[in-house]
């Protein structure tokens, strides 16, 4: 068990009356960790325990568990993906191979991490909608303008098609999962191996670079 995601805080810091939106981000990061050690079915009571609250206090803030849920998704998930990644996938000023580097080097620092894991893995498991939610918000915003310019750059007859473009993202998310899931040794910079997955996919669907 990672301690540094599991540490319960000090109790006189955890009776201390905290101004409402500090106590709301409190609760929030509470059930990130929370959610990422015991998964999506851990109980509100035990999570309150932990932070040192009544259970009647952390509903006053969030009217369900799914409610707590929510924010949890919105601060793990959709609040740090960068707005403008989009724009700088279609930004055919850069090359293609320039673009797709920068945009999963950004991306696997936001998801190589505990929680982003642990509570992806789990709601995927808990048939949860969060996970379809989340995967057609990348489908959208990224794979599609990506495989756009896959098509617009391929000299090759036979061109990627959405599974190809799957399958690389999937496989440089296997990075992280290989860490934070199976516990299996990792490169502690895993620039390399996102840069050999790009040069593979480009090279298979023989993508222009200039």
């Amino acid at each position: 068990m990672d301690m540094n995601k599991t540490d319960i805080i000090d109790p006189k810091s955890k009776r201390r009356r905290l101004p409402p939106d500090e106590r709301r981000q409190q609760i929030v990061d509470g059930a990130v960790a929370f959610f990422a050690e015991v998964g999506l079915e851990g109980k509100t009571r035990h999570l309150a325990k932990r932070l040192g609250i009544t259970q009647s206090l952390l509903f006053n803030y969030f009217e369900s568990k799914e409610s707590l849920i929510e924010a949890v998704y919105a601060q793990v998930y959709i609040d740090r993906l960068s707005p403008d990644w989009s724009q700088r996938l279609v930004d055919r000023s850069v090359p293609l191979r320039d673009r797709m580097l920068a945009f999963y080097t950004d991306y696997s620092k936001l998801i190589f991490e505990y929680e982003w894991m642990r509570i992806f893995m789990f709601s995927g498991l808990a048939g949860a909608e969060l996970n379809r939610r989340y995967l057609d918000h990348m489908n959208k915003m990224i794979l599609q303008p990506l495989l756009g310019e896959v098509h617009a750059l391929s000299a090759n007859s036979k061109t990627a098609d959405m599974e190809d473009l799957w399958n690389l993202h999937g496989g440089i998310v296997y990075i992280g999962i290989r860490q934070h899931i199976y516990r299996m040794p990792c490169p502690d910079d895993p620039s390399l191996a996102i840069e050999h997955a790009v040069d593979r996919f480009l090279q298979a669907f023989a993508v222009e670079q200039d």
